[in-house]
């Protein structure tokens, strides 16, 4: 099957109260924010024919009105592309995706948290490059756990993590080994305690189209366990380590992970 490479999308699901001073601010909107963090840190790859440098292309970003019969509604999504393959002994540039998210949402108001919904491009990780390289990227988010230690103790979250791969079933297959390794892993960000394979969790659906992955979900893995912190930069080392691990056991096809909060 034909996949493009490398869209990352960011749903946030929660309410959004708009800063006071946002009614002046009508052209700084979603894309036009995200657009501008992205050059100012550095992140954004021109859109040029052989363009070089930064994380991604920007593609697109919107806030959506609330909507009274969704029991999660959108507030805003994100969607950039990858300019080129991955190597694996580098992770997927998710932790500072959901970074430039988070500050474009602080820029704009305050956003009640709900759940969020990410794109993970495994199919841009290189998969012809030195096989020896395949399990570096992963310790990239394992060295900067440390970022984590001093969080407040009383903000960490009970989380359910929902990984689907769509139409291909890979990751429900690696699921019991994957839970299996992030026990044994030595850090802190995310404590796995239990996990599941059936179909009773309780998703949203997705508001980017199938063809940019192998849509729609169908085949999901939930791990249960607890997140150090409640915040998108905590999110964004997640779905960064997750990544890494899921290729690591031989996913290399799309998936979506969806974090909510999970009171059980």
């Amino acid at each position: 099957m034909n996949i493009p490479n490398g869209t990352m999308f960011a749903g946030l699901h929660g309410e959004l109260t708009l800063h006071s001073w946002r009614a002046d601010a009508a052209e700084s909107d979603a894309y036009s924010l995200f657009h501008s963090r992205s050059v100012a840190m550095g992140w954004l790859t021109k859109a040029e024919q052989g363009a070089t440098g930064g994380l991604w292309g920007m593609n697109d970003a919107g806030q959506l009105g609330p909507d009274p019969d969704a029991q999660h509604p959108y507030a805003l999504w994100f969607q950039v592309v990858l300019p080129r393959l991955i190597s694996p002994a580098q992770p997927l540039p998710l932790q500072p995706f959901l970074s430039c998210v988070g500050d474009v949402v602080a820029r704009m108001g305050r956003l009640q948290l709900d759940a969020i919904q990410v794109l993970l491009p495994l199919q841009s990780f290189d998969g012809l490059a030195d096989a020896s390289s395949r399990n570096d990227g992963l310790f990239a988010p394992l060295s900067s756990a440390g970022w984590f230690f001093d969080c407040n103790p009383h903000a960490s979250a009970r989380v359910q993590v929902v990984l689907d791969g769509g139409q291909n079933p890979a990751i429900r297959s690696v699921a019991a080994d994957l839970f299996q390794w992030l026990q044994r892993i030595k850090q802190t960000v995310f404590v796995c305690d239990a996990f599941s394979l059936t179909d009773d969790t309780d998703l949203v659906k997705p508001i980017f189209i199938d063809n940019l992955w192998i849509g729609p979900p169908q085949y999901p893995a939930t791990f249960y366990g607890t997140l150090v912190e409640w915040s998108l930069d905590a999110l964004g080392w997640l779905a960064t380590f997750l990544a890494g691990a899921c290729f690591k056991f031989g996913v290399t096809t799309p998936l979506l992970l969806t974090v909510s909060r999970f009171e059980g």
